[in-house]
């Protein structure tokens, strides 16, 4: 008779911290197993603690109370299907990104995670300690074994397994997600596959934490890099997958299989998700932004909309003298299509007392960025106020090009508690309000249709801090200017290289130079979704005082 075995995979949404809640939702996820007749129930990658934990991992009392969620965890499920679930663990060799396998009331197996990624926003060498290579672990009839995130992203540890007698590969992960990441997953798991001539199952994790969204998009592949199975992104799923063993070994059948949206569905997503996940794993549930009239404050209204659903939004229009018509007329048509509150708060009476308190000190100077920055930082001031009476959190509105050149004012518009466009350039910002008009999907929350009217899309940017301003009478045209970022940013290329690709040098160097004088307000600033390699937060880090610049 053929040897079956059925996996429930759970692609789930851990918070960071919920270790009761987090427990809950394994357990339900193995009820469900258990119900469906799995033999093992699988779930990703330290998630009874959430991740990534950073330095909360290495508190006594919370790694205690983790390894004591995973023993409540066993003791619970104790009658029905094997559990896999990662959390921390501690004993007297040190700390460990650990995964478990629990079965009849008890631990079962333990996997300690061997390859410690210390790149990107990862840090876990200062964190963890390397674990030793485990071996495979019997569920039934079949022998699992368990690279751990990282460790199937190198050779090492699935070739030990497949040589000691692994017949699967089952890889729990928390896998960030980034622009063009699932092609990298892919790829590397086929050269596992590969290497090992074993089936492959990869469980990622689900839901955001800070900056970091996991976009799920689990998969399975058998022997020769078939593709077996795919999750969606971004949501939620349990799905059972049936293995069966042939005269080759055990093979994975057919399973539940979604076609994969484009960059710019993924990239949308992930900033509807992360800012969903923010409020809600913080305790929020409105939110408040300034709403200019112009394109960056017209998407991150659109995202909240879609994040929290359009009637916990609230729009606050701050006009000034110099605040055209237009914009007030484009604030109004964005806050009414997405059915958002739109209220108005002039800060001319504010500007005219703060110019009068400092009249006695600026007198004999010229008006500069200083009578600017008061405006943009009056609105601040305004916005924090109507945050902290209504408990609304206050979203900041800045894209990648003005956060990477500090064209944004600090405790002004930069004030707030969460920037989902924050690693979206200003090139990108324009088509993501495009795809946005033309799209809309279930998990938005925000009304179908045209929200971002094409005037709003298509007229020259303006901070509007000054009588007939554009950003381009401080910055490059954003083409030029987003590509030279890219090439200095995410590139890391020199200044001969860029100017090499046909750039002008003396813009090269300007950007080069407003990028580094500006890392002190990138500090300061409220974190965003990252969606690329090289974002502003953990991706990226220089120090503040440098004087080094590049002369090639």
């Amino acid at each position: 008779m053929t040897e079956k075995f059925r996996i429930t995979l759970a692609q789930l949404n851990p918070t960071v911290g919920a270790l009761k809640a987090n427990a809950a939702k394994a357990k339900a996820a193995w009820e469900q197993g258990r119900a469906a007749g799995a033999d093992f129930v699988g779930l990703p990658e330290m998630f009874v603690a959430g991740y990534q934990l950073q330095d909360l991992a290495r508190r006594p009392a919370f790694y205690r109370d983790a390894m004591r969620a995973v023993e409540e965890l066993a003791a619970e499920c104790a009658e029905g299907p094997a559990l896999g679930v990662g959390a921390p663990w501690k004993d007297e060799t040190g700390l460990y990104n650990a995964y478990f396998i629990l079965q009849g009331g008890r631990i079962a197996a333990r996997m300690l995670k061997y390859e410690l990624p210390n790149e990107d926003v990862f840090d876990e060498k200062r964190i963890y300690t390397q674990g030793p290579i485990s071996g495979p672990c019997r569920i039934g009839p079949l022998r699992l074994g368990v690279p751990v995130c990282e460790d199937a992203w190198h050779e090492t540890v699935a070739e030990t397994l497949e040589e000691t007698g692994a017949e699967i590969l089952f890889i729990p992960n928390g896998s960030p997600y980034r622009r063009a990441k699932r092609d990298l997953r892919m790829n590397l798991m086929v050269s596992r596959v590969v290497e090992t001539g074993l089936p492959l199952i990869y469980l990622n994790t689900v839901g955001a934490q800070d900056d970091q969204v996991f976009d799920g998009a689990s998969f399975a592949l058998n022997p020769g890099g078939a593709l077996m199975m795919q999750l969606p992104p971004f949501e939620e799923a349990i799905t059972h997958l049936d293995l069966e063993e042939t005269d080759e070994g055990w093979r994975i059948l057919p399973g539940e299989e979604v076609a994969l949206p484009d960059d710019w569905e993924q990239d949308y997503h992930a900033m509807v998700l992360s800012l969903r996940d923010y409020l809600g794993k913080s305790g929020f549930s409105k939110v408040l932004l300034g709403l200019s009239g112009g394109i960056d404050s017209a998407l991150v209204a659109t995202i909240a909309a879609d994040a929290i659903g359009p009637q916990n939004v609230r729009c606050v229009m701050l006009p000034s003298e110099y605040t055209s018509q237009a914009s007030l007329d484009d604030a109004a048509a964005v806050a009414t299509a997405l059915g958002c509150k739109l209220d108005s708060v002039s800060i001319e009476g504010a500007r005219e007392a703060v110019g009068g308190a400092l009249a006695h000190l600026f007198a004999g100077t010229k008006p500069d960025v200083t009578e600017e920055n008061i405006q943009s930082r009056l609105r601040g001031l305004m916005l924090m106020a109507l945050s902290n009476k209504f408990g609304e959190m206050l979203l900041t509105t800045g894209n990648k090009s003005e956060v990477a050149v500090g064209y944004a004012t600090i405790y002004g518009d930069m004030a707030g508690g969460y920037n989902p466009i924050k690693d979206l350039y200003k090139t990108r910002v324009f088509q993501t309000c495009r795809w946005r008009n033309a799209n809309h999907r279930p998990w938005m929350m925000g009304p179908a249709g045209e929200v971002i009217a094409p005037g709003i899309i298509d007229k020259p940017p303006s901070a509007e801090l000054r009588a007939d301003q554009k950003d381009e009478d401080s910055l490059p045209p954003y083409e030029v200017l987003d590509a030279i970022l890219e090439r200095l940013i995410e590139g890391e290329q020199s200044v001969a290289e860029i100017v090499a690709a046909g750039y002008d040098r003396a813009t090269v160097k300007k950007v080069e130079q407003l990028i580094f004088v500006n890392e002190w307000k990138r500090f300061q600033s409220a974190p965003g979704t990252r969606l690329t390699t090289m974002a502003f937060w953990l991706d990226r880090r220089y120090p503040i005082v440098n004087r080094w610049r590049d002369e090639s």
